[in-house]
């Protein structure tokens, strides 16, 4: 059994018991967080929302909170001595998946 949640603007596949990294959420670790958005379920036959699944939600337990790998950011225009460099950590909600309700 799976789902396809929709959450931070991004999208997900996700299982009972599966543990992902979501957009920050702004939960402390250890609370429990439910997803609405979701946009398809597969028990056994796929059942597609438009654009979500009526009554289905999706219950997570947050793990932990933290930054991503920093990423560097450089500008550069040639001839004309311009260089510009910026590092940038996105913020994550690492979240385990404990039960989908279809």
């Amino acid at each position: 059994m799976y789902a396809i949640i929709a959450t931070g603007g991004k999208q997900y596949k996700v299982a009972e018991g599966d543990v992902i990294k979501v957009e920050k959420l702004g939960v402390e670790a250890g609370e429990q967080v439910t997803f609405d958005q979701v946009l398809a379920v597969n028990n056994g036959e796929l059942s597609i929302g438009c654009p979500t699944v009526e009554g289905a939600t999706v219950s997570a337990t947050v793990v932990a909170n933290g930054k991503a790998k920093k990423v560097i950011v450089y500008k550069y225009k040639r001839k004309s001595g311009y260089h510009k460099k910026n590092g940038h950590r996105q913020l994550f909600t690492q979240v385990k998946i404990d039960k989908i309700n279809a």
